[in-house]
């Protein structure tokens, strides 16, 4: 059953693209770290979390231009081009001879990502269209992120006992070209245009204002969060804690990162048979406060053996959380807002982790990684509890809601709040004209656009 959307065919030339891509990240990652300790030594972890920060200033700023201008062009080619321009960025990387270079590239690399990667995930849908096996890719989605966390520091581990640590960024781009010729012969269809004739800014600002009206979305903000403080002291501090504070070898890093990837395949291998049971809600927020507890509890300062099951767990909780968020995306606006809304989460999600990294590489560098342990999963109990006061226990697709009286012109289709007459001039759908809309009441799936500006009270 996890399996079946791989008879799609564009799906599984995407999955597979997503695998490679995503296990040359793996690779980067944990060269990634070994670069900043062997440039900076003891103050890896703040090196690390600042160019994770510059990474995540490219996705905060960059993602909602790119869900603007992807809205306009041929899926395909883009993505194959970003993927291209991402594999000449990393494959620089093991040149790099001074921090600022670490820090140019990182972000180089990243700008390009932030285009890659929300258009990628909001390209599933339109290929997968039936909920259950929606759901079903989702999970495969996550789990090829769960063998880039396990699998790619377990061979990068071994690699580094033959081959540099820098080769690993080549390999990164060989990756890249793979993953950009799997897209290029995916299949992927075109993207129903609906009603857009509006300006580049206002298609910038479509996505954030959908996300930030949807309840739902708000509470997933709030798990952003908690996610992102959970990972980014696992992803910043473990190079710190096992060469540092425990004194083991390089190979014990990509060890215990990859603890993370096993926890997270766990969970998204249990998801699909658990969203049969329980609400995506409930699952979110259980997985929440699983990366809470689990990094708390690294104030006890665990042997190497306590910290994989630490991140073991974390790496399960974020599973959890991020796997049905594409779910509740596609649930949660019109087809042709779906880039847009994509990239509003991609942008604010990564706004977490621009202010999470670099906290994480400042509390390890210069208070101490206890206090790391105990403020970065402090914040990410207390987002738990805001994102479960922010969802509404009962939340439904299916709203009951008033319609005020209006007059405005726009590109639609005859859906059911477009029955009006036609003088015979106005062409074939989609078409724009002035028409109206009258006062009424009526029950449907309900999303935040253009006719529906507002998120209504609560009624069922």
């Amino acid at each position: 059953m996890l399996l079946s959307p791989l008879n799609i065919p564009a799906f599984r030339h995407l999955l597979l693209a997503q695998v490679i891509a995503l296990f040359g990240t793996g690779l980067t990652t944990v060269a990634l770290a070994l670069l900043a300790h062997q440039l900076a030594g003891g103050q890896a972890g703040q090196v690390l979390g600042f160019a994770l920060a510059l990474k995540m200033v490219a996705y905060v700023l960059i993602a909602p231009l790119f869900g603007a201008v992807a809205l306009k062009l041929p899926r395909r080619s883009f993505l194959v081009a970003l993927d291209v321009f991402r594999a000449v960025s990393v494959a620089l990387l093991p040149f790099v001879t001074e921090i600022w270079q670490i820090y140019l590239l990182v972000f180089t690399l990243n700008v390009f990502s932030a285009g890659f990667t929300p258009v990628f995930q909001a390209t599933i849908p339109h290929i997968v269209k039936d909920p259950e096996e929606y759901t079903r890719a989702l999970s495969l989605s996550r789990l090829a992120y769960d063998l880039e966390n396990l699998l790619s520091p377990m061979i990068a581990g071994a690699l580094i006992l033959t081959i540099s640590f820098s080769n690993l960024f080549l390999f990164n781009g060989i990756a890249f070209l793979v993953s950009a010729a799997l897209v290029m012969h995916s299949g992927i269809p075109p993207m129903k245009q609906g009603a857009d004739v509006d300006g580049f800014w206002v298609r910038v600002s479509r996505g954030i204002s959908i996300y930030l009206k949807t309840p739902r979305l708000r509470a997933v903000l709030a798990l952003s969060l908690a996610v992102s403080s959970a990972g980014a002291m696992q992803i910043v501090n473990t190079v710190v804690y096992v060469r540092t504070e425990l004194g083991l070898g390089e190979s014990w890093v990509a060890w215990a990162m990859a603890a993370a990837g096993g926890g997270s395949m766990v969970a998204a291998f249990t998801l699909p048979r658990l969203s049969n049971r329980w609400s995506f809600r409930r699952i979110q927020m259980t997985g929440g406060l699983m990366m809470s507890l689990a990094v708390l509890l690294g104030v006890t300062l665990p042997s190497i053996g306590g910290l994989m099951v630490l991140w073991g767990i974390v790496g399960a909780g974020t599973a959890l959380v991020l796997t049905p968020i594409g779910r509740l995306l596609t649930e949660s606006c019109q087809e042709s807002d779906r880039p847009a809304l994509f990239s509003a989460q991609f942008s604010l999600s990564h706004a977490c982790w621009l202010i999470t990294y670099p906290l994480a590489g400042w509390l390890g560098a210069q208070v101490g990684l206890i206090s790391g342990f105990m403020v970065l999963g402090g914040v990410a109990l207390v987002s738990v509890l805001i994102a479960a006061y922010l969802w509404p226990a009962t939340d439904s697709i299916d709203l009951l809601h008033r319609h005020e009286a209006m007059h405005h012109t726009h590109l639609h289709y005859h859906d059911e709040h477009h029955q009006h007459r036609h003088e015979g001039w106005e062409g074939p759908e989609p078409h724009s004209h002035p028409h109206e809309h009258s006062t009424g009441e009526h029950r449907h799936p309900f999303v935040i656009d253009r006719h529906h500006p507002d998120w209504p009270d609560s009624r069922s």
